[in-house]
């Protein structure tokens, strides 16, 4: 069922955030906590600090009305820098590949492609663009 979410990433404090987030809305994290550390290796990347890999690589929450909260660490170990205005993002889960390529594509014309859309270890067809107006999107079809 396609659903929208908002992403946000923090600076090595998300579980902190999202065991506030917990406490006001209550709720269980959706599959639990994921690690950075959990990931295989990616080509190019550095290896990894142990304070890296216990960071946040992906947390959910159900929130109101279906709405799911979503976030993530972003080490600068790792290249990532957030400030305030990038670090939050629509993420959009379509219903079939089709659907992602067609909203990926009609999001980033004019804007700027931030990751091309491809399968991923975690098993969906992934892509992040900002729009022309400055709106970060993810858009994510699991496989």
């Amino acid at each position: 069922m396609a659903s929208v979410g908002t992403y946000l990433n923090f600076s090595n404090q998300t579980e902190e955030v999202f065991n506030f987030y917990k406490s006001v809305f209550g709720g269980e994290f959706v599959g639990g906590i994921s690690r950075f550390g959990e990931a295989p290796p990616q080509e190019g990347m550095p290896p990894m600090s142990e304070e890296d890999k216990n960071l946040v690589m992906n947390v959910q929450l159900p929130i109101l009305g279906g709405h799911l909260l979503m976030g993530s660490d972003s080490p600068s170990s790792m290249g990532m820098t957030v400030n305030p205005g990038n670090n939050t993002h629509i993420v959009l889960n379509p219903d079939s590949r089709e659907e992602t390529d067609r909203l990926f594509h009609a999001l980033s014309e004019g804007g700027k492609v931030t990751m091309e859309l491809q399968e991923t270890f975690w098993n969906a067809y992934f892509g992040m663009c900002t729009d022309k107006y400055g709106i970060q999107w993810m858009v994510n079809h699991d496989l």
